[in-house]
Order: structure tokens, then sequence, then C-alpha cells
């Protein structure tokens, strides 16, 4: 067995990168980039500063078998723990959230959204989610072009490389011409 997974390891490592899929990942990485920019924005024109707004997130969206516990909230942020605690204190003090212990563990400290604290969260939210709505197809467009080895389907339904189409062709011109 061992064998087989060093041999199919072997194939995948030593075939070469295509432009068309440095593209892909280029395009995918941008169009990530400009998702958490466009998020920062809107978390500050609520008044919040981005990690606070990405802690509430993080509170209103855990799946409810999970514990909503600091340290839950320090690796779904790729926090420290003290860096968490810090941010559900500057949030607390805020009155968006409120720490309780745990009825079974009582060293365990849970934390929770404050009405307060939902209410600008929701207006985030709405924001963020209309803009995904409107532009969300591009990053989906990035995501595609990279499973699909740095292809993509034209409007014939023919595959072409995903550096063939718009924007990202006439930026790379620009680039070389300069």
């Amino acid at each position: 067995m061992a064998k087989h997974i060093a041999t199919r390891y072997n194939r995948t490592v030593s075939k070469r990168i295509s432009s068309a899929e440095f593209q892909a990942l280029a395009e995918l990485r941008y169009r990530i980039r400009l998702f958490l920019r466009e998020g920062d924005a809107a978390a500050r024109a609520a008044g919040l500063e981005p990690q606070q707004y990405l802690m509430l997130l993080a509170i209103r969206g855990l799946a409810p078998e999970l514990p909503p516990k600091i340290q839950t909230f320090a690796e779904r942020l790729s926090l420290k723990h003290h860096s968490a605690v810090e941010l559900v204190d500057r949030l607390e003090q805020r009155g968006l959230v409120r720490r309780t212990r745990s009825k079974e563990d009582r060293r365990q400290v849970l934390v929770s959204l404050l009405p307060r604290g939902e209410k600008l969260l929701e207006r985030v939210v709405q924001q963020r989610i209309g803009e995904l709505r409107a532009s969300g197809r591009e990053l989906v467009k990035a995501i595609d072009a990279l499973l699909r080895d740095g292809r993509t389907r034209n409007g014939t339904g023919r595959l072409q490389n995903v550096a063939s189409g718009g924007a990202s062709r006439s930026r790379s011109k620009k680039i070389r011409s300069a």
C-alpha cells in the first residue's frame, strides 16, 4: 500500500505547473484579498475593528455542537488564546458579548452575543452577503479554474485557459509593456 501512495504522490508532484495554473492561483489570491479588504472596510464602517467583526461572526456562526469557549474562537480565528481573551474583553466592554461560566465545568468560560452585538453583526453580514451575491461569481470562477487544472469552459462549452478571458489578460499585457 505504501508503494501505491508513493507512486501516486510522485506522479502528482512531478507534473509541471502550467502558466494557466499560476494565473488561476494568482487570480484566486487576488479575489480572496479583495473580499477580505472589503470585509475589513465594512466592519470599520459599522464601527468595528476587523478582528472584532470576525470574532462576532465566529460566535454567531459557530456550529451548535461546538462549545462557545474562548479557545474554540482562538482556533477558528487563528489567534493565540491570550489574544482572543483581549478581543473578547474589548467586545464585552462595548456591550456586544457576554461571558458566562459553563454549568458542566465551571472552569470553562463561554461567550455569547448580546442583542447589541447581534444587531451590529447583522448589519455588516447583510452587506457582505449582498457583495458576495453581486461579485462572488469571480471568486467561484477562480476556485473552479484551479480545481480543473487551470482550465475553464467558455460560453460554447469548450475548455480554455483561465487567463484567456477579460481583465486578467489586459492586466498582464499592461505589466509586460511597462
